[in-house]
């Protein structure tokens, strides 16, 4: 029964004839976000009417809206589709971006932040010649640091994208690996190009690389570079020494980008060797045109998870 308190939301269905896409089989999907926000929620005549709690209603409207932004440009909608806009609308009481999309090359990919941490991210990355990011697995540091990368390429703000990253891996070396040298350094730069297959077509992609407009090296292949007109990414930074962070750091030329991206509790450096990451924040941070974002579990947005796993490990 309603109750005097109750809040209630009507949302109506952009597309009819995919409600059954947006509903789920046996309306599954309405019935994970019932069971979500503790909510009622009735479908009929290409309408959604949810009532219940103030605070679950409009969370659930937002997960309902999310959903259906992204049958936009998507032929369903997943299981893990719905849990994680539920798990946004937990975390971070439905924040999402609609008005903050990311134009990338291949556009049924909505690409955009999902929190208000991403936000600051990607703003910082627009306003600032040098950003760095701190933060854990999941938060989006590398994709989202890509996806602001291709976007001015495609706008023609910069004309390449530099992708760099320190070949340490949990006590091996490129030398134990077989092959020559790209077979040695791909295992190393793989998460890069996860990101960049999202947002740009194979084909473009291997083009940009044969003409260098995109180009993905080891961190110690940056040495004597001034670069110009680009967008430069340095992932898991964190393995960086202070002495590399200096070289990279360096090669920022005119017109350029620099992203620095790491985190602080994953460090594959001997023991007792200080991060490279930490020591540029800490002098860097008060530098005219850098600027440096923390981004915490709140900012997680892969599988959920992954934040019961980070706050599990940071426990101790």
């Amino acid at each position: 029964m309603k109750q005097v308190d109750d809040l209630e939301i009507t949302i109506p269905i952009e597309e009819p004839s995919r409600r059954n896409a947006l509903y789920g089989a046996a309306d599954r999907n309405l019935r994970l976000i019932r069971s979500a926000f503790e909510v009622r929620i009735t479908a009929r005549d290409n309408m959604v009417r949810i009532s219940g709690p103030h605070e679950g209603v409009q969370r659930a409207a937002r997960v309902l809206e999310d959903l259906q932004r992204s049958l936009r440009s998507r032929p369903a909608v997943t299981d893990a589709m719905v849990q994680e806009a539920i798990d946004q609308a937990v975390n971070n009481g439905g924040i999402h971006a609609t008005n903050e999309g990311i134009d990338v090359f291949v556009p049924s990919t909505p690409v955009a932040p999902r929190t208000e941490g991403q936000k600051a991210y990607v703003q910082a990355i627009q306003g600032s010649d040098l950003t760095f990011c701190l933060g854990p697995a999941g938060t989006g540091k590398t994709y989202l640091a890509v996806a602001v990368s291709i976007s001015l390429l495609k706008k023609g703000q910069i004309k390449r994208i530099i992708l760099a990253r320190p070949a340490v891996e949990a006590g091996e070396k490129l030398g134990f690996l077989p092959g020559d040298l790209q077979a040695k350094v791909n295992p190393y730069l793989r998460p890069l190009f996860d990101a960049m297959h999202d947002m740009i077509p194979f084909d473009q992609i291997r083009r940009f690389m044969q003409n260098d407009v995109i180009e993905v090296v080891p961190l110690a292949f940056m040495r004597g570079r001034t670069l110009n007109n680009a967008a430069i990414i340095m992932d898991e930074a964190q393995n960086a020494t202070a002495a590399q962070m200096l070289m990279f750091l360096t090669r920022l030329g005119q017109h350029s980008r620099m992203v620095v991206t790491g985190d602080a509790s994953q460090s594959d450096l001997e023991h007792g060797k200080p991060s490279g990451l930490l020591d540029a924040i800490k002098r860097l941070e008060d530098t005219q045109g850098v600027s440096t974002v923390r981004l915490t579990k709140a900012d997680i947005v892969r599988h959920p998870l992954v934040q019961h796993i980070v706050e599990a490990y940071g426990r101790g």
